[in-house]
């Protein structure tokens, strides 16, 4: 156990933000904190720093634990270089260094048997903390982050607010802290960038703690989910999607026990009616009567904290079949970030993808004309109405009432219409007089949507539309998104969400525009094939072309077979994740992953042989 949350309760004035939880986190495990947005998640990593102190129960932590957080202005003021905020995190080997470096130095002039002893442990310890490796890793995370090498010198001044906090992110990783904190991690993170995150975070040796809205990134990332719900807090095995298919089941074991309960209530009830009044019989009723005071209710599922929005999106007019055409239509500032020639058709959903930077809100901008095209040819089809989702949420005005921001633009709509869409946009009671300049970065969201499904444009523009939102809203977006009968056109990184909704993806490269017409899984194959092909080539480059030539020592068929079976047993040590024994016994669990761990580097082991063998089928065929 690293740290412990023991019957621990925080509440600020009269309300409560969580009460009488439980948490625990144990050497190695990486737990998501999942909930709805103001549940609590980010006060709970505030306990677990000492930010926050629980309001009643314990805090309980592991002797000289460790505990970290990414704070978003760590570095904003600072004038020190990459490499010297580096250098603090390895501020104790680079003290070893130097000690074995004066030792060294000694030895050069005397054999005294203490020194050499001296020498070894120092050495000893360099290796143990992994000082062979901190370089060539510090490199690693630099470049996963974008950065190269020679930034390393550059002033932490002289970088963008993104990439200062990217800087202060990739010094957390390295400073290997016994409980890593992430909250929102990949928010303003490239693809790419997320990518490297997941499979750098996969392999952390230490425990961790993500709160996280994007699905795929803790399906990739955790092995157990905690939920915060109605201010409790409740303990899944196994990733996110394993979590939402736990849940599902207990909902439904708990909508039978609450009917079964219901069903006994009524009949007690009426027990109650029937014999209160008859006096042979009072004090049966009168037991009765304590029995069911003292049964602990069952919540009815149904009034679960799923509540979401409902926005139906539709088109005004029917608009032409000919969406947009662009031709060598290109845009940026100063200079072109990217040249682009698309055909739009009706009912397409185009996701515009790419690293940061590479142009893709620029291109929404331009196609609305909020920015000025650099050159080249655009023509929007016949009748075709765009409807824009900014995702700066810049079109509000200051001092207006939630109210009075939707009324302004919809003036010909009563009342009741008005408050009914806002309504359904979670926006009730007094709710809809507040002003929108103190609204949440949800609610804001939530304003701007219910303002573009009211304008019924038959071509909807949305540039980061899920930011904000927590995986409820995010699901509720898809459906309306997915019954939507009009044309999209909209940049996301929430790989989950572009999945959901995407016909086609655009990605834009630095150096490139490529469309892959069959959407994300299109994109995904050519992805994994261009990387399969580089790492052929790499290989080919590395031997020589006789021992190229040499058959391996394999046979391909064996290999698929062995391949298999490994497969259907990672498979059934992934069931037991699921199993009582297992999810409530801490150190069964960890033994099961270190299995489940040791099946993945096999089956990965026998893939590269079956490779290297198919690869010498390919070569013998040409």
């Amino acid at each position: 156990m690293i740290v412990q949350i023991s019957n621990g309760t925080v509440y600020f004035g009269a309300n409560d933000v969580f009460e009488n939880i439980d948490f625990t986190v144990n050497e190695n495990e990486r737990i998501a904190l999942v909930g709805r947005n103001g549940s609590g998640k980010t006060t709970l990593l505030k306990v677990l720093t000492g930010e926050c102190e629980l309001s009643s129960g314990q805090l309980i932590k592991a002797n000289k634990t460790n505990i970290s957080i990414l704070k978003q202005n760590a570095l904003a003021l600072s004038d020190e270089t990459i490499r010297e905020v580096f250098d603090e995190v390895f501020a104790d080997l680079k003290q070893l260094e130097k000690q074995i470096a004066d030792v060294s130095k000694q030895l050069e002039k005397s054999e005294d048997q203490k020194l050499i002893e001296r020498y070894a442990k120092l050495e000893e310890d360099y290796k143990y903390q992994g000082g062979y490796t901190y370089q060539a890793e510090m490199l690693s995370v630099l470049n996963g982050f974008g950065f190269k090498e020679e930034d390393l010198d550059r002033k932490v001044s002289s970088f963008s607010g993104g990439e200062k906090t990217k800087i202060a992110f990739a010094g957390l990783l390295l400073s290997k802290p016994d409980l890593l904190l992430l909250d929102e991690p990949t928010n303003h993170l490239d693809l790419s960038t997320i990518e490297w995150l997941e499979n750098y975070l996969a392999k952390y040796k230490k425990a961790m703690v993500i709160v996280s809205h994007d699905r795929m990134f803790l399906d990739k990332t955790v092995n157990v989910v905690y939920e915060l719900e109605y201010g409790g807090l409740k303990r899944y095995a196994g990733n996110y999607s394993s979590f939402v298919e736990q849940k599902k089941n207990d909902l439904l074991r708990q909508e039978a026990a609450y009917k079964r309960q219901q069903k006994d209530i009524k009949r007690l009830e009426e027990l109650i009616e029937k014999f209160r009044y008859k006096k042979n019989k009072a004090a049966f009723a009168q037991s009765k009567i304590k029995y069911l005071e003292r049964m602990d209710k069952i919540a009815d599922p149904k009034k679960a904290d799923n509540k979401a929005f409902k926005a139906k999106f539709v088109c005004g007019n029917r608009g032409g079949k000919n969406v947009l055409s662009l031709d060598h239509f290109q845009v940026g500032y100063d200079s072109v970030l990217a040249e682009v020639s698309l055909e739009i058709r009706k009912g397409e959903r185009i996701c515009v993808m790419g690293d940061n930077g590479t142009g893709k809100s620029t291109l929404l901008k331009s196609i609305t004309g909020e920015l000025k095209p650099l050159s080249g040819y655009m023509m929007l089809g016949h009748q075709i109405e765009i409807g824009y989702f900014d995702q700066n949420l810049a079109n509000f005005h200051s001092g207006n009432t939630v109210l009075e921001e939707l009324w302004n633009d919809y003036p010909d709509l009563d009342m009741y219409k008005i408050r009914s869409v806002l309504g359904a946009f979670l926006f009730t009671s007094d709710e809809v007089f507040k002003e929108v300049n103190v609204l949440s970065g949800g609610e804001k969201v939530r304003l701007s949507l219910a303002k573009l499904m009211l304008k019924k444009a038959n071509f909807l523009i949305l540039d980061e539309p899920t930011n904000h939102l927590d995986i409820i809203s995010k699901e509720a977006l898809e459906n309306a998104l997915n019954e939507y009968d009009g044309t999209i056109l909209f940049v996301s990184h929430d790989r989950y969400f572009i999945k959901k909704i995407a016909t086609s993806c655009l990605v834009i490269d630095k150096d490139k525009v490529t469309y892959y017409p069959d959407g994300y899984k299109d994109y995904i194959d050519v992805k994994v094939k261009e990387e399969l092909s580089t790492k052929k080539e790499n290989k080919e480059e590395k031997q020589p072309l006789k021992e190229l030539k040499q058959k391996p020592k394999y046979n391909i068929k064996k290999l698929e077979n062995e391949i298999s079976l490994m497969e259907d047993i990672l498979e059934d040590k992934r069931a037991l994740r699921y199993e009582p024994e297992y999810y409530q016994d801490m150190n069964k669990m960890r033994e099961l992953d270190e299995e489940i761990d040791d099946i993945h580097n096999q089956i990965h082991a026998l893939e590269e042989k079956w490779e290297e063998a198919m690869l010498f089928e390919e070569d013998k065929n040409k």
